[in-house]
C-alpha cells in the first residue's frame, strides 16, 4: 500500500503546489511584464498561489484529468498489472481526499454520465534502462487541452515550419487556456506518438533552442496573461523529438495553463 500512499500524496501535492520553476517564472514575469492589465492578471495569479499554499485548496477549480507515463526499468521485474493498481489506487485516493473536482465522464460521446472518481486515468507505457520505475503525472485541465492540437506537415517544412505550426495553435488558442501557459511540442513518430512526445517534453527537452525560438515568436503575438494583453503569452517551451518516416513531420502541442501542475513518483527496485 505504500506506493499508492506515495502517488495519492504526490498527486495532492501538485493541485496545491507549483514545481519551483514555474512558480520562479510567475515571479518573473510579475516583474517583467509591462503591459497593465497583464500584469494585473500576473499579480492574481501570484495571490492564487499564496492563498492556495495558505489554505491547501488546489490552485484551480478545474483539477483536471490524471495523464500518467509510466517509464518502467527493464530490470525491474515489475508486473504491469501491479503499476496500473497502484496508479488506479493512488489516483483515486488523491482524488477522494484532496478537493479534486469529479471531472471524468464514461462515454465521451452520449450518456456523459460522470464516473465521480475522477477515474480512470490515461495511461501510456514505457520501458527504460535501469531498474526503476517513474511515474510522471499531469494533472490536464481542459481548459488548456482543448487548445492542444497536431499539424501533419509535409517533410520539406523544416524548422520554420514546426515554428510557425506551434504560434498557429497558439494564435487560435488566443486567451482560452489562461495564459502565461506552458507550452510542450512532441515532433515525429506518429500522430500519435508526437501527441505523447509534447505531453512527455514537460519532463524532458531535448532541443533546447528550438524550444527558445518559438517561445519568443509566441510571446510576439502579444495575446498576453489572461488574453488581455502583454508580453507573457507563454512562460516555457519544452520540444521532444524523436525518428520519423521519409514522408512525414508531425508535429503536437500541449498547452498547459499557468497552473502547470505535475508530479513524479520515483520507485526503487523493490518499492512498487
Amino acid at each position: 500500500m505504500d506506493a499508492e500512499i506515495r502517488i495519492r500524496d504526490a498527486l495532492i501535492r501538485a493541485i496545491r503546489r507549483l514545481p519551483d520553476e514555474a512558480e520562479y517564472l510567475i515571479h518573473k514575469a510579475v516583474k517583467e511584464e509591462s503591459h497593465p492589465s497583464g500584469k494585473l492578471v500576473l499579480n492574481a495569479i501570484e495571490k492564487n498561489i499564496r492563498i492556495s499554499r495558505e489554505t491547501g485548496l488546489p490552485l484551480c477549480q478545474d483539477t483536471g484529468m490524471f495523464w500518467c507515463l509510466a517509464s518502467i526499468g527493464r530490470g525491474s521485474n515489475v508486473p504491469l498489472s501491479r503499476i496500473e493498481d497502484a496508479i488506479m489506487k493512488g489516483s483515486e485516493m488523491a482524488a477522494s481526499e484532496g478537493f479534486y473536482r469529479k471531472s471524468v465522464v464514461s462515454d465521451p460521446v452520449y450518456s456523459r454520465v460522470n464516473t465521480r472518481t475522477n477515474l480512470p486515468p490515461v495511461i501510456v507505457y514505457e520501458s527504460m534502462p535501469g531498474n526503476d520505475v517513474i511515474l510522471h503525472f499531469l494533472l490536464k485541465g481542459f481548459g488548456s487541452e482543448n487548445c492542444s492540437g497536431v499539424r501533419m506537415l509535409n517533410p520539406t517544412a523544416g524548422e520554420d515550419g514546426v515554428v510557425d505550426a506551434v504560434v498557429d495553435i497558439i494564435r487560435e488558442a488566443g486567451g482560452k487556456p489562461c495564459p502565461p501557459a506552458f507550452i510542450g511540442v512532441g515532433i515525429g513518430g506518429t500522430m500519435d506518438r508526437a501527441a505523447v512526445l509534447s505531453k512527455k517534453s514537460f519532463f524532458c527537452s531535448s532541443d533546447k533552442a528550438l524550444a527558445a525560438r518559438i517561445l519568443g515568436k509566441v510571446n510576439e503575438l502579444g495575446i498576453g496573461p489572461g488574453g488581455l494583453g502583454g508580453h507573457f503569452t507563454a512562460l516555457s517551451v519544452s520540444v521532444l523529438e524523436e525518428p520519423t518516416h521519409i514522408a512525414g513531420l508531425p508535429v503536437a502541442v500541449t498547452v498547459n495553463c499557468w497552473a502547470e501542475r505535475k508530479a513524479e513518483v520515483v520507485f526503487k527496485k523493490g518499492e512498487i
